[in-house]
């Protein structure tokens, strides 16, 4: 699909977003918020909605088409280093049967996430500042999340240190990639976690809809 054909409401069908005239009318007041917040906080470099819509909006969401059990299980995803909401933000607002607990160390956009959700009425989504080697450590935290995901964060290895312990033993930690970062790390993080009993594997490599670029998701499970 090219840049030229790109339409996010194909896209939302190819995600299986239930309700996707309520899901549109969310992200149209979402780049409004994101806009007129970037005036005074760094959020993000994408100004354009063409660029948001397909770059912040499908990328984020994609993650359902590889991943269809995501539009109907009552998951608890945590998403790590959530900056400005992405992908949080996208799936909490598609998916009102997923709980998505965003996570980040800076506080400022932990405030912006929550004010998001706020403005756009999402009662599943809850932010939380703080740093992932930290409470990965905490009793409350661990064996919480059906999916921990992280996009445009870390290396795989990073990541994995941070979360592993926050994963139900049933889990799934899925990263965000593109197939360049996955050649680079997958024999690295496959090695760390080997004595973890993980065994990961990756989705085919993607096309983001308006030509921006190739993505992949890495996906990390416990065989034992």
């Amino acid at each position: 699909m090219n840049s030229e054909s790109f339409d996010i409401r194909q896209v939302c069908e190819e995600c299986h977003v239930p309700n996707i005239d309520d899901f549109l009318e969310k992200i149209e007041k979402l780049y409004e918020v994101l806009i007129e917040t970037n005036k005074t906080l760094n959020l993000t470099r994408i100004q354009s909605k063409e660029d948001y819509m397909n770059k912040h909006i499908a990328d984020s969401l994609l993650m359902a088409s590889h991943f269809p059990e995501i539009a109907t299980k009552k998951y608890s995803i945590l998403d790590i280093g959530c900056g400005a909401g992405f992908p949080s933000l996208v799936l909490a607002a598609a998916f009102p049967n997923l709980k998505i607990t965003p996570v980040d160390s800076r506080g400022k956009k932990v405030n912006y996430v929550n004010f998001a959700a706020k403005e756009l009425g999402l009662t599943n989504l809850e932010a939380f500042h703080g740093r992932g080697c930290e409470i990965n450590r905490e009793r409350k935290w661990q064996n919480r999340f059906d999916i921990v995901t992280a996009r445009a964060v870390a290396t795989s290895m990073k990541l994995f240190v941070e979360v592993d312990k926050m994963v139900k033993f049933d889990g799934r930690m899925i990263f965000y990639k593109t197939p360049d970062q996955i050649n680079d790390e997958f024999e690295e993080v496959s090695k760390l976690s080997r004595k973890y009993h993980y065994k990961w594997r990756t989705t085919k490599i993607y096309e983001l809809p308006g030509g921006d670029g190739l993505r992949q998701f890495l996906v990390g499970k416990i065989t034992k």
